[in-house]
C-alpha cells in the first residue's frame, strides 16, 4: 500500500470515529420503554475497532515518514513539520494583513481613527510568498506520498 492510500484510510477512519460517537450519543440515553436504535455494546465494539485500525496506521504512516528520505539528510517528517509551520506563519500574515487593512469610516471627527502600525503590502506579500512556498512544499510532499510504500 502507497502511503497516500494509508492517509485516506486514516481521514477516513477519523471521519468514521466522529460517526460511532455520534451514534453513541443518540443511543446512549433514551426515553424510559424505548429500545436503542442501535445497541450501545455494539457501537462500542465498533468504536474498538475503528480506534485499532486508525492506530495501526498512524503507527505505520508514522514510521514511514521517519524513514523516508525527502531531500538529502530530510525526511518526510522533518518536510512535513516545516509544511505545519509554514502555514501557522501564512496564516498568521494573512490574518496581520485583513485587520491591518480594514478601515473604519468616521461619522464625526470626534471618532477615534485607527491606523495601521504595519505595512499591509508588505504583510500581504510575506502572506502569498509563505502561500506559494507551502503549495510548492505540499506538492512534493503529495508527489512522494504516491510513490513511497507504507511500512509494516
Amino acid at each position: 500500500m502507497k502511503l497516500a492510500e494509508a492517509l485516506i484510510l486514516r481521514a477516513d477512519c477519523q471521519k468514521r470515529l466522529g460517526q460511532v460517537k455520534s451514534r453513541l450519543l443518540t443511543n446512549v440515553k433514551i426515553q424510559e420503554g424505548d429500545t436503542p436504535a442501535e445497541t450501545p455494546q455494539d457501537l462500542f465494539a465498533e468504536l474498538d475497532r475503528v480506534s485499532t485500525e486508525l492506530r495501526d496506521l498512524i503507527k505505520r504512516i508514522n514510521r514511514t515518514n521517519s524513514a523516508t528520505i525527502f531531500a538529502g539528510p530530510v525526511t518526510l517528517s522533518d518536510a512535513l513539520a516545516e509544511r505545519d509551520v509554514l502555514a501557522l506563519e501564512r496564516n498568521i500574515y494573512m490574518h496581520l494583513a485583513e485587520t491591518a487593512s480594514v478601515t473604519r469610516d468616521r461619522l464625526t471627527r470626534s471618532e477615534v481613527k485607527y491606523v495601521a502600525t504595519i505595512n499591509v503590502a508588505e504583510t500581504q506579500r510575506r502572506a502569498d510568498e509563505l502561500a506559494k512556498n507551502y503549495r510548492e512544499l505540499d506538492t512534493r510532499i503529495q508527489q512522494l506520498n504516491w510513490q513511497t510504500e507504507l511500512t509494516e
